[in-house]
Parts: C-alpha cells; sequence; structure tokens
C-alpha cells in the first residue's frame, strides 16, 4: 500500500511514518507534504496513492482546501489536535480521523477500517467540515519535541514566540524554550489574532505576557514581558497604533 502524508510538523510527520511502518513494514510512504499548494501539485502531477493521512491545519490553510482544487481519488485519514468536542463534526460526516499524538491501537483500527473500505474513495461532505474547522478554529497547541519524546505545548503556555536564523523558537511563561515548526508568519495566521501580536519581524508577543510599557524615543514603545526577551522589545512607530488597537480588544 502506498500512502502519502501531509502534514507541516516535521516530528509528527515522523512519529507517523515511524507507527506506519510499525503496523505493517510493507507500506510505503511515498512522499511526506507540508502545504496545500505542494499537495495540489502533487496529486495533479503523479499517480493516485493507496491512502492518504492528512493535517488538518497545514501551513497555508486548511487541507479541506486540497478538495476544492483537485480530485482525491484515494481513502482519507485526518489527524487533528482538536478536542473530542470538534471531532464529533467527523462522525457526522463518516469520515475517519485520529487525534495526536496518535496512539498505535487507534491507527490499527483506522488501517482496519481502510482495508475494508478501500473502494470507497474519499466520499465525505468536505464544505460543511471546512466551514466548521473554519469558524473561529485557531491553532491551540503545538508538537514539540522534549528530550526523545514528543509533546503537546499548549498556546495557552506561551508567552512569545521569536525567530532567529530561520529557525521559530516558543518561550513558555516558566523560561522554557522549545523549537515550533512554523515561521512567524505563519504563525500569524495560524494564532487568535486577539491573543497575540507581532511586534516585530522577529517577534509574536502573546497578550499576557505583557507586564509593562514604557514610552521611547522616536514615537517607539518598549515592553516587559513575562519572561523577559533575550533583547529589548520594541513596537515600532508604525505599528504602534495597531498595538494599541490589540490591547484595546
Amino acid at each position: 500500500m502506498k500512502v502519502l502524508l501531509i502534514e507541516d510538523e516535521i516530528p509528527a510527520a515522523r512519529q507517523l511514518s515511524k507507527l506506519l511502518l510499525a503496523h505493517d513494514p510493507a507500506l510505503q510512504i511515498i512522499d511526506t507534504l507540508d502545504s496545500v499548494e505542494n499537495a495540489v501539485r502533487w496529486l495533479r502531477t503523479f499517480p493516485s496513492p493507496d491512502l492518504v493521512f492528512m493535517d488538518i491545519q497545514i501551513a497555508d490553510g486548511l487541507s479541506f482546501d486540497i478538495f476544492h482544487q483537485v480530485k482525491v481519488n484515494a481513502p482519507v485519514i485526518f489527524t487533528t489536535a482538536f478536542d473530542q468536542y470538534a471531532v464529533q463534526a467527523f462522525k457526522v460526516n463518516a469520515v475517519d480521523y485520529l487525534l495526536k499524538p496518535v496512539d498505535p491501537s487507534e491507527l490499527d483500527r483506522a488501517m482496519e477500517k481502510i482495508r475494508q473500505q478501500r473502494d470507497g474513495g474519499a466520499n465525505f461532505n468536505f464544505e460543511s467540515l471546512s466551514k466548521y474547522f473554519r469558524k473561529e478554529q485557531y491553532k491551540e497547541r503545538f508538537l514539540v519535541k522534549t528530550g526523545q519524546q514528543l509533546a503537546f505545548l499548549t498556546t495557552s503556555d506561551i508567552a512569545f514566540f521569536r525567530s532567529s536564523d530561520g529557525l521559530t523558537q516558543a518561550y513558555t511563561f516558566t523560561g522554557k524554550k522549545h523549537f515550533v515548526d512554523h515561521s512567524l508568519d505563519d504563525l500569524e495566521r495560524l494564532l487568535d489574532p486577539a491573543a497575540y501580536f507581532r511586534v516585530s519581524r522577529s517577534v509574536i508577543l502573546g497578550l499576557e505576557a505583557i507586564l509593562k510599557i514604557h514610552p521611547h524615543l522616536n514615537g517607539r514603545l518598549k515592553l516587559e514581558t513575562r519572561p523577559s526577551a533575550p533583547e529589548d522589545l520594541f513596537v515600532s512607530r508604525e505599528r504602534v497604533a495597531d498595538f494599541k488597537n490589540w490591547l484595546g480588544g
């Protein structure tokens, strides 16, 4: 069986590949794609796989957008970090799904279901699912590596995101740092704009992380945060009006 993965978080993709090969060493992971754009291009270019795993939220949108642009001639299993209440939407649409981090026994169940329905293809009401997940659904947690394990880091624990040398780290309120597989441009789309604001090219700041705001030279604002950022944080004069509007809700 040839399997295509659509997943933008590298640790999650690696973990899913590992679980799939443990389930059946004969499976072939033919490619891993990280965006709607790349997935559409791939599906238009190559023969259909036997099975597709799709994360719901990927770098440039929702994976449901793929179905607007290209026909998917293979069974689909969605993976999602949404809480159980949100997953009820899948049940009424008869779509299979796996909650992240993926449990091996649940993967076995899903694969057995796929084998019994190999000829079913991707038959489901993706339009209603798409509308459901677009409605005020922002990324609430990130899969991060802690030592040799993968764990979830919730946005409520994240004070700010900082990018340096092409890498992005999430800083928690307890002062810990974790690499995340998203650029700040991606995060601006994925995070709740009421809770996070991009104060500079290198930092997206959480509202709850702000301790004090000081007027500074040239119309800028200097910010005190918890935890303290590696360098002084300033809001540029051009961003001050938007920043104040954000603070005011």
